[in-house]
């Protein structure tokens, strides 16, 4: 899974279409500083402020979240006539997101938020904004940059509410129904207590409280996943997804999956949210599926909580984060036989079919990668039993092997078709096969089925022998012979 990911993450850019953000957007403003004595005058910390910056917030945030990652962004907000506005146009406009559809408005101010920190910690938010409900003229505005925007055929939509007026019921069917029409997909990270105006909708992805606050019950309910599932069919949705913060992501489709989260330090949760519908939208469009796309945003918003303030994801760091995590997933294939038997008991649990096979793998080659594809392609997980030196030497003589075993475990658990790698210093593997009881024993067709080490035990527990096509003239004798000559 880390290879397809990282594969798709690469191509991220080259996709024709464009994703379309509509939502609130605001200005986020930080003045950062350190705190080193109380005020004379109040009894409130004195911060010195060394550093102020302005970043895209809200919607804006979702928007710059999909640019970095080098996706073609569209967006729809609604900003006053002021600074603020200026700024975080020209802002979003830096980094390659259209803002053609933006509406200004003489009623209201560009929301900011203005947020003091004292070191990673914040000591107070000044809010500008408009509690007035948008009026005719504005919504007029924004239904004609809606319909521009619809025609020029987004591959998706995202509604990101942040509960400022601008995603009223009226606008969000609108949007959810011409994009029925056009068979465009309409993903919503929703705010408030009544979901009805999402309905029709794709996908919401709620956070633990929104959700809790929709489906009218406490957030420490044991019954809470079960209620949003019941919410996902009331709402017409194709999924719902409850990101959990700490306790990751729960995907709610035909099936329920959890996703465990991934942050390994946590300075600030403002805009995860962002970062998640951002990254899952990608994912989307780019052809994974939703549990893929989820798994892809799930390790982009462990990147951004572990860093002060709004900051969204850049398609680098999120590349750089999944070859941490395929090394780490590939080293990890590599296991004691405690560790294996572990493993086993949880496949089987899921009801996988298991498949051992062994050897020595000396000088890896297009024979062995193509054995071991077709090996795993008679089950679910491929079990590799893999000789050490002694017992390869044993084998072959005394020149071999030539490949150390710890290197050549490593670069076998690099394999997709790979699931395990296990050590054995015995002459068989049959103390294996016995600990890990596998569906299909695998060996070459060079063997016949009375040959195969563990065949009469695997058969006495139901299972099966594969005798496996090698591919001719591939081997690691030739090549020794080759580099030799």
């Amino acid at each position: 899974m880390p290879q397809k990911l990282f594969e798709t993450v690469k191509t991220f850019g080259n996709h024709a279409q464009h994703i379309l953000v509509i939502g609130d957007v605001m200005l986020d403003r930080y003045l950062i500083g350190n705190v080193n004595r109380i005020s004379p005058e109040a009894p409130v910390p004195v911060v010195r402020v060394k550093e102020q910056n302005e970043r895209a917030g809200g919607a804006a945030n979702v928007a710059a979240n999909l640019a970095l990652l080098g996706i073609k962004t569209h967006i729809i907000g609604c900003i006053g006539i002021d600074n603020e506005g200026e700024t975080l146009q020209k802002n979003i406009a830096a980094i390659g997101i259209n803002t053609n559809a933006i509406i200004q408005s003489t009623h209201r101010p560009t929301i900011a938020k203005t947020r003091v920190l004292g070191g990673h910690q914040q000591m107070i938010r000044l809010d500008q904004e408009s509690p007035a409900a948008f009026n005719d003229e504005e919504n007029i505005q924004l239904l004609k940059s809606i319909q521009a925007e619809l025609a020029l055929n987004p591959g998706i939509v995202i509604l990101s509410d942040y509960a400022k007026g601008l995603l009223s019921e009226d606008i969000c069917q609108e949007v959810i129904k011409a994009c029925k029409n056009l068979n465009i997909p309409v993903l919503v990270d929703p705010k408030g207590q009544d979901y009805t105006k999402y309905k029709g909708a794709t996908a919401l992805t709620p956070n633990k409280k929104e959700t809790a606050e929709a489906c009218k019950t406490n957030i420490d309910d044991d019954a809470l996943i079960h209620k949003a599932a019941d919410l996902k069919t009331q709402l017409q949705l194709d999924f719902l997804a409850v990101t959990r913060g700490e306790e990751g992501i729960t995907l709610i489709a035909d099936s329920t999956n959890h996703i465990a989260a991934t942050a390994q330090q946590v300075f600030d949760v403002s805009g995860a949210g962002d970062t998640v519908i951002a990254t899952l939208s990608a994912g989307l469009l780019h052809q994974l599926s939703p549990l893929e796309s989820f798994k892809l945003a799930n390790l982009a918003a462990g990147v951004v909580v572990g860093q002060v303030g709004t900051v969204p994801i850049t398609r680098d760091a999120l590349l750089e984060t999944l070859a941490k995590q395929q090394d780490n997933a590939q080293a990890q294939k590599i296991c004691t036989l405690p560790e294996l038997v572990e493993k086993v008991d949880g496949w089987k649990a899921s009801k996988q079919k298991i498949v051992f096979t062994n050897g020595c793998f000396d000088l890896l080659h297009a024979g062995h990668v193509t054995y071991l594809e077709a090996a795993k392609k008679r089950g679910d997980k491929l079990i590799l039993g893999l000789n050490t030196d002694r017992s390869v030497s044993a084998i072959k003589g005394p020149t071999r092997p030539v490949v150390h075993e710890g290197d050549r475990a490593r670069v076998l658990a690099a394999l997709e078709s790979v699931d395990a790698v296990i050590l054995f210093d015995e002459d068989t593997p049959l103390n294996l096969i016995n600990a890990t009881k596998p569906h299909v024993i695998a060996k070459g067709s060079d063997y016949t089925a009375d040959q195969v080490v563990g065949g009469k035990e695997v058969k006495s527990w139901g299972g099966e022998i594969a005798l496996i096509d090698l591919v001719e003239g591939r081997s690691t004798s030739n090549i020794i012979e080759k580099m030799n000559r």
